[in-house]
């Protein structure tokens, strides 16, 4: 039987106390590998539960498309309306994962932790035969699938995480986090005045400073796309459609950008990017959930997104080498 998932308020639960946004932590992050107390990496035996809406949920479908893991891992998506009982399978036949056989996401999590009281996010990565929730880590579980998964990649699968750049990645990767892709929810769900006008100022410089380092690389360590670039990459596919309009991150649009707007839309156009992208899901999610963007029901028509397959016209930046690097 399901059981909805209270309805939890992220100003009640999810703040400072002085207005800003502060968000939930992650409760399932044991890693994947062979050590002692790790998940084994094992073909079929999990399935990653995704929502088109979340930028989170998107780094990890990007990943698991550019190394060729589709055969090992499977997906299943929830509607991109959160709902007050949490994420549903309404998009499958009677609203019903057809793996896991579930309604709600939720029961997955109380499937590993009956006493789970927080909100059941995705990604979250369940184990098939137990139904259970193994791992919800989205700061480390792209990082996961480039490493411990190594031997069911592609065998031409690209290097995300080349281990002599990891330190400057994962360094790179706090901060984007931080400043840029939570930057953006900390501009939605501040709660004062305050709080609002400084995450707006850090998460503006933020893009400031990032126009200018992409004005001279194509990708953000060089030449080569890297597992930092998904990170960037998902906040600014939601930019324009969701985050400059619902959560006032309004001083200048992603296409006002000279370096970002060529950079996003070169990654858009690379396999693995452009193919996980759902902008309607993006919009619907957003300005379809109750409690997210304010007003819910009415989703934009707008914005028109036929630029992202203009040329981006950046591959002299890296000498015309490919955007992926070899493993």
């Amino acid at each position: 039987m399901t059981t909805p998932a209270p309805a939890i308020s992220e100003t009640t639960r999810e703040t400072d106390g002085r207005g800003g946004f502060t968000r939930q932590s992650n409760s399932f992050e044991t890693p994947f590998g062979d050590g002692p107390g790790e998940l084994p990496v094992e073909a079929g035996r999990y399935r990653l539960i995704v929502a088109g809406i979340c930028p989170w949920a998107h780094r990890q479908l990007i990943v698991r498309e550019v190394l060729g893991l589709q055969d090992a891992i499977s997906v299943g998506t929830v509607d991109p309306r959160r709902t007050p009982d949490g994420w549903v399978f309404g998009l499958d036949p009677d609203g019903r994962d057809p793996a896991l056989g579930i309604t709600h996401l939720i029961d997955a999590y109380r499937a590993a932790d009956p006493d789970y009281d927080k909100r059941g996010t995705v990604p979250a990565v369940v184990d098939v035969a137990t139904g259970a929730v193994v791992n919800n880590d989205y700061h480390r579980l792209s990082n996961w699938f480039e490493t411990a998964w190594k031997p069911l990649q592609a065998p031409d699968a690209p290097d995300l995480y080349p281990e002599q750049l990891r330190g400057a990645i994962d360094e790179l990767n706090e901060w984007l986090f931080h400043t840029v892709n939570n930057g953006v929810y900390k501009c939605g769900f501040a709660t004062s005045q305050e709080a609002y006008e400084a995450a707006y100022d850090a998460l503006f410089a933020g893009l400031d400073a990032l126009e200018e380092r992409l004005a001279d690389r194509r990708f953000l360590h060089g030449d080569h796309v890297t597992d930092s670039d998904v990170r960037l990459f998902v906040t600014l596919a939601r930019f324009d459609a969701a985050y400059y309009g619902g959560f006032k991150a309004n001083r200048q649009r992603l296409v006002d950008f000279t370096h970002l707007w060529a950079y996003a839309r070169d990654l858009y156009q690379l396999p693995g990017f452009g193919s996980t992208t759902d902008f309607e899901a993006i919009k619907t999610g957003y300005f379809g959930s109750p409690g997210v963007t304010g007003e819910a029901g009415i989703i934009p028509k707008g914005p028109d997104t036929s630029g992202w397959s203009e040329p981006a016209g950046r591959e002299d930046l890296s000498g015309g080498k490919p955007a992926f690097q070899r493993a």
